[in-house]
């Protein structure tokens, strides 16, 4: 998510919004409910809002309404519009035709649980004796098409599927990769919900039940989080979904060293704690903030570190907290990986400015990204992860497209070089924490949780 930069919904105006933790963003169509109406089960939404774009990027919503979901169609699908994005169907015969064509290093399967199907990737080279096993989740938000995509791209990549790669580079290097790590991927974790966004709802985040994927994890997970709107409804319990009760069969079943969750709608690299104002992770703290820091230089230029939130904006229930807290990953990020283009170079001057005048010093002793220091920066340059923004619960046609170029490229150009940026941050950051791992520097062990930071206050603000 960080690679996320700019608050996706600051809202300037007459219309006066409630304020929501994390990067709550637009729900497609309004507020998603579920009604039963006359024991057929449709799905309904609220009246629209339209939404206009200012001067910095930064969506502004105006009181006007506009009907309902089914107008929405009128927008041009993706394929239509952005031949360059994979629909749900090409990233599964994609992932399958890698299965014949990766050396016998890919294992392709299906998990189904109550209509939904959730397709999973395996690499693995057999011959090596790899240390780190990588599991990396994309698409948790079926509005977020890049990410998928820049798993597939990385896919590709470790079979050696992409043309014109040039030596030196990170995609280069699947052979050496693969004798380090092994990597467990679902490409497409909001399948039913994709396919939606496939046919024009540029700006539908949740399932199709209107839950949030994650928000879903028995990490702190809190009910209460639906009172912030239904974009971040968490659902009636953890795990009620059905795309989640697979994710948590595949998380704790493979029993990773490294997870990685990726996201869009600003431009961040994130460590636990996601939860809570004030947590920081403790255990193998200082690894995690080495690689973030190697990473970022090439590859965001963008806030990182743990991710901490501002006084009453918590996102409890995340994958990213649930992979740390309960399984005891010693390596757990959340990337967020594109914002709107027009937002990039203002959030990058921001953040250096935010860095020189105390910032990078707070980071060094531990601080993180939820320190008042930093609140204006996020109070602007919004996050799923870190700081305030605001919850946009009706947008319009018109602003259906400002939902794509926020969560998405909207170019080929930019697609190539997003897919292109990220795939090679994988690479890398698998073969620093092998590197970590192989050394004994890292071992897994059971995380030390927030309630134990009174026994370990030494720690508590040191990476």
């Amino acid at each position: 998510m960080v690679p996320s930069t700019m608050l996706m919904l600051v809202l300037q105006g007459s219309l006066l919004v409630p304020q929501v933790p994390c990067l709550a963003a637009i729900t497609e169509g309004g507020k998603i409910v579920r009604q039963h109406h006359q024991g057929h089960g449709q799905k309904t939404q609220r009246t629209l809002n339209k939404v206009t774009m200012d001067a910095h990027g930064r969506m502004q919503v105006n009181a006007a309404s506009h009907p309902d979901r089914a107008n929405v169609s009128s927008v041009a699908k993706v394929q239509e519009k952005y031949p360059f994005y994979h629909t749900t169907e090409q990233l599964r015969s994609e992932a399958k035709r890698l299965s014949k064509e990766c050396g016998g290093h890919l294992s392709f399967k299906t998990l189904k649980d109550n209509g939904v199907e959730i397709d999973v990737v395996t690499v693995r080279n057999a011959e090596a004796t790899p240390v780190n096993k990588v599991f990396i989740l994309f698409g948790e938000h079926s509005r977020e098409l890049i990410s998928p995509e820049s798993g597939l791209h990385f896919l590709r990549a470790l079979c050696e599927d992409l043309p014109d790669v040039p030596q030196g580079s990170s995609l280069a290097s699947a052979k050496k990769a693969l004798e380090d790590s092994e990597f467990q991927m679902v490409l497409n974790a909001n399948p039913n919900s994709r396919k939606l966004v496939e046919k024009g709802q540029y700006c539908l985040r949740v399932n199709e039940n209107g839950v949030d994927l994650n928000r879903q994890y028995d990490e702190d997970w809190q009910p209460k989080a639906a009172s912030f709107g239904d974009d971040t409804n968490p659902g009636p319990k953890p795990f009620s979904e059905p795309e989640t009760r697979i994710f948590q069969k595949l998380m704790d079943a493979y029993n990773a060293t490294t997870f990685l969750t990726v996201h869009s709608g600003t431009l961040g690299m994130y460590m636990p704690w996601a939860f809570d104002m004030e947590s920081n992770a403790v255990t193998n703290a200082g690894p995690m903030k080495e690689v973030l820091t190697a990473l970022d230089k090439d590859h965001c230029q963008c806030p990182f570190g743990a991710a901490g939130k501002e006084v009453g904006y918590p996102c409890p229930g995340t994958s990213l907290d649930y992979a740390y807290g309960k399984l005891s990953v010693p390596f757990a990020f959340a990337f967020e990986i594109h914002v709107n283009k027009a937002a990039v170079p203002a959030l990058t001057r921001r953040w250096d400015e935010t860095k020189k005048s105390g910032g990078a010093s707070l980071l060094e002793k531990g601080h993180h990204l939820g320190h008042p220091h930093f609140r204006d920066f996020f109070g602007e340059y919004g996050s799923d992860f870190v700081g305030s923004s605001s919850l946009l619960s009706t947008v319009s046609e018109e602003a259906s497209e400002m939902c794509f170029s926020q969560f998405n490229p909207a170019t080929k150009d930019e697609y190539e070089k997003e897919v292109k940026n990220w795939a090679e941050s994988y690479f890398e950051m698998s073969s620093m924490i092998a590197g970590k791992l192989r050394s004994k520097e890292v071992t897994k062990t059971k995380v030390a949780r927030p309630a134990d930071k009174a026994a370990n206050s030494a720690s508590t603000q040191v990476f």
